[in-house]
C-alpha cells in the first residue's frame, strides 16, 4: 500500500518536470534581470506545485495507516 502514494507522486514530479518550460524572451537594458525574475518565479511555482503533491501523498498515506490500524483492531 506504500507503494501506490509514491507511485502518484512519481507520475506527478515526471509530468511536471517533462512539461517544456516557457521560454521568454527579453529585450532591453533589464533583459537579464526580468529573465532572471521570470526564472525565479518558475522555480518558486514549481516548488510550491511539488510541496502540494507531497502534502496529498503524506495525506493518504495517514490515512492509509489510520484505516489499518482500525481494522488491526477491529479485525
Amino acid at each position: 500500500m506504500k507503494r501506490i502514494p509514491s507511485l502518484i507522486l512519481l507520475v506527478a514530479l515526471s509530468a511536471v518536470s517533462s512539461m517544456p518550460a516557457t521560454a521568454q524572451i527579453f529585450t532591453g537594458p533589464n533583459s537579464a534581470r526580468q529573465a532572471d525574475k521570470a526564472g525565479i518565479k518558475e522555480q518558486k511555482a514549481l516548488n510550491k506545485a511539488a510541496r502540494k503533491q507531497q502534502k496529498a501523498a503524506n495525506k493518504y498515506q495517514k490515512a492509509q495507516r489510520k484505516t489499518t490500524q482500525k481494522a488491526q483492531r477491529h479485525g
